[in-house]
């Protein structure tokens, strides 16, 4: 065999090995995005931070507060604070959507002496809405900052509900009296209570 068959052959057999060696590039797979995330951080988060709805708990809203030297007792609180806030403009929403909803089905009263009630009604909701409720739920995020779940059952719900258009009742009975369409004051306010609607997401 001379030197330039030689030559070619070993290039030949050089050339088919690296050809086996070589493996097509794979693409790297891309990453999953969760679908919620704390949002500081972009990490992986529980859906409730993110609004999901939760088994149990009929209206909530979600707090946070940064971490602090003043320790975790109090970061809860202040978490809780925030969450309680937000979910009482929730509630003020769905209960006027209730009241609407009662209006529209029993034929009670104009859209003026509804706007009236709900004016009135809301007014009473906000200090007892911070009082009935509670932490459902509470985590930590990757930089610190605690996020808290706080909220009403279906029960605790219904009863400020109707404590509420109660209240509302005895502080405007000339207002009620035009809303009432002959129904008694505890039965309409437990209709009231009854309505169901989806709490209003903002």
């Amino acid at each position: 065999m001379s030197k330039l068959s030689y030559a070619l052959l070993s290039c030949a057999v050089v050339l088919g090995l690296s050809a086996c060696d070589s493996n097509p590039t794979k693409e790297t797979p891309k990453a999953k995005v969760a679908d919620c995330v704390f949002p500081n951080t972009q990490e992986p988060a529980p859906g409730w931070i993110c609004d999901e709805p939760v088994e149990g708990v009929e209206v909530s809203a979600v707090g946070s507060a940064e971490k602090t030297a003043a320790g975790m007792d109090f970061m809860k609180q202040m978490a809780a604070t925030s969450a309680r806030v937000q979910l009482a403009q929730r509630m003020k929403v769905q209960v006027q959507n209730m009241i609407k909803q009662y209006a529209e089905t029993t034929g009670a009263a104009s859209s003026e002496t509804v706007d009236k009630v709900n004016t009135s009604v809301t007014k009473q909701i906000t200090d007892q809405t911070l009082v009935g409720t509670r932490i459902f739920k509470s985590r930590s995020a990757p930089d610190g900052t605690l996020y808290v779940l706080v909220g009403l059952d279906e029960a605790s719900a219904q009863k400020l509900t109707e404590s509420s258009v109660k209240t509302s009742m005895n502080n405007d009975k000339a207002l009620w009296q035009k809303f009432q369409a002959g129904k008694a004051q505890d039965e309409m306010a437990a209709d009231i209570a009854k309505q169901k609607v989806e709490a209003a997401k903002q």
